[in-house]
């Protein structure tokens, strides 16, 4: 049994952030909502449970509270901003408006030698970001100070309780891993010891476990996460799964012909093609609206499932009863509160919220609450190429949502030449591993320009290029001029239609990675 750490979402949009760090520590760890009666809980290997943030105030109508047995299970307890107000809340202490909010970079000043800051600067940067204030915590020891935040950091020894007000789950808090490491490691007594080597042989179980003898289809884009999860469903049922590889017309260029040639004729992966082109141009055919894009090509891309199951169902005498998806938790955390706790929905997922009811299929998701990281791990412990491994992310409705406006063949096409011209440029500057994703945007705007000396009247492109670990914060990436202008230079010499490129310089927060 591995050790275990409970995180208690409150609703934060960075709570699987939490997650992240801990399991950067080897440490297994589950969320569940605040929602959840302690008592339906699995406790068992619980060495510490995290609170997260939340965007409530604690004494607001309906806000969620914290379960004061949380505090008698005989574990060690770390309280993240709300986490940690909620505590005070729940305990006989005080949470009022603040008269100074704080958001943003701000300085920490260690007070005293508490393990959770220990072997780190007494002076460090920290991300705040909360509006209310913390007045007091019966029996709380100051272990940090900001200048807005007297009680930045506290350890109540009764309760084996620390709280934050600030976020160490985030990039923008200096010393943010060490500071949970700490919690996780000293305080906990955690030995960290949960590594993606593990998960694969307890996944491969629990998969085993769920579909018996049962033959189960899985959703192949050639991405990074459906690549991993057929190997691995491979892997554990053998020729009982069969992949189903949707042209939806909205691909890279030459994508589809490249992802027949590895599963089917390289990896021996059972691999149903379906040529589904004109049906999806069909139905998007006059819409530009990007929830109502990813709704459609959500629906289309489940109903063409649902075809070919009956097919191959009806081929295997009635023994197709699954549907396996690389489902990440970033996608199911923009996409639906997924714990049952009051996050906000930031968009659609087509694998997520355009599930219908009668699916008629049970779901395997092996990735659901993991990081692209982690699958990039696991797909190295199952022996993938680096060519594999290490593809850009690319979104489930595809160039849809890389084309604003009317979506049309001949845009697609443009587009395509385009986003080919960018990844080529991005892997001949030898910045692949440093980019987390880059590629071009066809925008809904026509402009002058001068070709040939004569007058052009024609679409603009944007390229969008972003760092990131996880794709849940990303930074937009500073790419040598001299690598976009010839980026920008071929787009406009070669890809008949574009006469004007632009550069995203959006990070993540505000924006998001994709442009719809």
């Amino acid at each position: 049994m591995h050790d275990k750490i409970i995180i208690i979402d409150f609703g934060s949009q960075v709570t699987q952030l939490i997650a992240r760090r801990v399991r950067e520590a080897n440490v297994y760890c589950e969320i569940v909502s605040c929602r959840m009666p302690l008592a339906e809980i699995n406790l068992a290997g619980l060495k510490g449970v995290i609170l997260s943030g939340g965007p409530a105030s604690v004494y607001a109508k309906g806000a969620p509270q914290a379960d004061v047995a949380i505090y008698k299970l005989g574990v060690p307890v770390l309280g993240i901003c709300y986490g940690m107000q909620a505590t005070a809340q729940a305990t006989g202490g005080k949470v009022i408006r603040a008269d100074h909010r704080e958001f943003g970079r701000t300085e920490l000043r260690v007070q005293g030698t508490s393990p959770l800051f220990a072997k780190l600067p007494k002076k460090q940067t920290v991300w705040m970001s909360h509006g209310d204030r913390i007045t007091k915590i019966p029996g709380a020891e100051v272990i940090a100070e900001s200048d807005n935040c007297p009680l930045a950091a506290v350890h109540v020894p009764k309760l084996n309780f620390y709280g934050v007000q600030f976020h160490p789950e985030v990039a923008h808090t200096d010393h943010g891993k060490g500071i949970i490491k700490n919690f996780l490691k000293s305080i906990c007594g955690c030995k960290g010891d949960w590594k993606m080597g593990a998960f694969i042989a307890e996944e491969i179980e629990r998969i085993r476990k769920q579909v018996g003898k049962e033959r189960v289809i899985l959703g192949l884009s050639g991405g990074v996460d459906s690549s991993v999860a057929a190997v691995l469903l491979h892997k554990a049922i053998g020729k009982r799964l069969t992949c189903i590889f949707v042209n939806n017309g909205l691909l890279r260029k030459d994508e589809a012909e490249g992802v027949r040639s590895l599963f089917a004729k390289h990896i021996g992966i059972n691999l149903d093609y379906v040529d589904a082109t004109k049906r999806f141009m069909t139905k998007l055919k006059g819409v530009a609206d990007p929830e109502q894009k990813r709704k459609i090509i959500g629906h289309e891309f489940v109903a063409v499932f649902k075809d070919e199951a009956k097919r191959i169902k009806k081929k295997s005498g009635g023994h197709v009863k699954f549907l396996a998806q690389g489902t990440l938790y970033p996608d199911v955390i923009e996409s639906v509160s997924v714990h049952g706790g009051p996050a906000s929905v930031i968009k659609s997922h087509h694998n997520v919220g355009g599930l219908p009811a009668d699916l008629g299929l049970g779901l395997v998701e092996p990735f659901r609450f993991l990081f692209k990281d982690e699958v990039r791990a696991i797909g190295t412990e199952l022996g993938l190429s680096d060519a594999v491994v290490w593809r850009q992310p690319f979104p489930g409705p595809g160039l849809g949502v890389r084309i604003l406006g009317d979506l049309t063949m001949d845009r697609v096409h443009v587009l395509q030449e385009a986003d080919a011209i960018v990844r080529e440029e991005i892997a001949k500057a030898g910045l692949e591993r440093k980019i987390w994703q880059a590629f071009a945007v066809l925008l809904p705007v026509k402009s002058v320009g001068v070709m040939g000396d004569e007058r052009t009247y024609e679409q603009a492109c944007a390229v969008r290029a972003v760092t990131s670990s996880d794709g849940m914060t990303a930074d937009w990436a500073k790419i040598p001029y001299d690598v976009l202008g010839v980026i920008s230079n071929r787009i406009i010499n070669e890809v008949r239609g574009i006469n004007r490129v632009v550069y995203d310089i959006t990070s993540k927060p505000p924006g998001t990675i994709e442009w719809e």
